[in-house]
């Protein structure tokens, strides 16, 4: 644990002289933070969280894409959103971001129920390896005029702090002063709701993706809390609850209070 501690202590001195630029910070502030109605103390934490964070990851960029200091200010601001009242080891354990401009193709092996290996191939925004590399399409992470309610970089990082206690299973590592019943119950009633109007071919406002399985699910529902977080308290009541203890905000209040 030692050198835990000694890599939090390097990281918070050399943000404090290498934090991100004034006028850069405003930029992604104007273009992205003031979506999530965050206070002047908020943003200074978020400011310097998002320093540290650069400090800590290597950002680059793939197939011809060239990462600029706005690209890596914009990715690193939205991570830490999620994170803020929390810290910087959530994200131990890997070091790199990897930024493609458009969509990317990936090949899968996966085992069927039966046991037969399948072998799939997908056009992705964004993925993220268990102990490895976090890939975004820059044309889906990049901030858009309209904020539409779904965040490619808030999905991807979700998965990470999903992946904490082993693979990506929609049951991240709660809190001690969270009970793991009220988290199980409340995410797989609402999966089982969700899934359940698809079958039934009702519309939903929650992204179909994220029946997927309870990863997606969490992932979704946390871009949700972010993006979208009075339809999220309003329709899925307990899963807000449960991501305002989980990630220590509370996102609806925000909004409220604006």
């Amino acid at each position: 644990m030692v050198w835990k501690v000694a890599l939090r202590w390097l990281r918070r001195v050399w943000s404090r002289r290498e934090p991100i630029a004034d006028d850069l910070w405003l930029r992604v502030v104007d273009d992205v933070l003031c979506h999530y109605r965050l206070n002047e103390d908020q943003l200074a934490r978020l400011r310097d969280l998002s320093s540290r964070f650069l400090f800590a990851k290597s950002i680059g960029g793939a197939a011809g894409f060239e990462v600029d200091a706005y690209v890596r200010a914009v990715i690193a601001s939205v991570a830490c959103l999620l994170i803020l009242e929390l810290d910087l080891d959530y994200y131990d354990g890997w070091v790199e971001v990897i930024v493609y401009p458009d969509s990317f193709i990936v090949d899968h092996e996966v085992v069927d129920d039966i046991g037969v290996l399948h072998r799939e191939r997908a056009v992705l925004g964004g993925e993220s390896w268990d102990d490895g590399p976090l890939i975004l399409s820059w044309a889906d992470a990049r901030p858009f005029d309209e904020p539409g309610g779904a965040n490619v970089i808030i999905h991807e990082f979700a998965h990470k702090l999903d992946m904490l206690n082993g693979g990506a299973d929609g049951f991240p590592p709660l809190h001690r002063d969270m009970k793991v019943t009220e988290w199980t119950r409340s995410f797989e009633r609402a999966y089982g709701e969700l899934c359940q109007q698809l079958e039934a071919g009702n519309h939903t406002w929650m992204d179909p993706y994220a029946s997927e399985g309870p990863a997606e699910f969490f992932a979704v529902a946390s871009e949700a809390f972010f993006e979208t977080p009075r339809p999220l308290r309003r329709v899925y009541p307990a899963v807000y609850e449960q991501l305002h203890h989980f990630y220590r905000q509370d996102p609806a209040e925000r909004e409220i209070g604006a």
